[in-house]
């Protein structure tokens, strides 16, 4: 973890609309979602944290989730990476990346891979270790022999 500070990550950067990449993900991924006038803050809505089954309707209790942690990509390769290359990491609204997950689970996660922590919703270890292993490779990241086991136990729990 030499050298690793989430600031280097830039999250929450504008985007072309003016809207902050969380903003984004809040009125991508919620249901009903109203923003305050003016604003591209959501006043309003529900989001699903599928991490833990729960639908959030309080936005200051709706986080977003990298689905790969910030510190797992930096020592699995982010360290070596151009300020744009993190600040893109960080942001990436095109890949499953970035997830709406309740206070509680998003916490529980904190930093870990899926060798440290699962989701409590099995439903999702599926799409979870899929999605996860994606983004890694994408973003041509290094995985630990201890990840590679987690996520081969969560995909045997795919049913195609």
């Amino acid at each position: 973890m030499n050298g690793y500070s989430r600031d280097k990550f830039d999250i929450w950067a504008s985007q072309p609309d003016g809207c902050t990449t969380r903003q984004e993900v809040l009125a991508r991924d919620g249901k009903d979602v109203k923003d305050k006038p003016g604003s591209c803050q959501p006043a309003s809505g529900s989001w699903y944290s599928v991490y833990d089954n729960t639908t959030v309707t309080d936005v200051t209790k709706a986080t977003i989730d990298h689905m790969v942690p910030l510190a797992m990509a930096w020592i699995s390769g982010a360290d070596t990476w151009t300020a744009d290359q993190r600040k893109a990491f960080g942001n990436d609204l095109k890949d499953p990346q970035l997830l709406i997950a309740s206070e509680s689970s998003n916490s529980a996660k904190s930093d870990s891979g899926p060798d440290a922590w699962k989701p409590t919703n099995r439903a999702f270890w599926c799409t979870y270790a899929e999605d996860y292993t994606h983004v890694k490779s994408l973003w041509k990241l290094t995985t630990t022999a201890a990840e590679k086991s987690a996520l081969s136990s969560m995909l045997d729990t795919c049913t195609n």
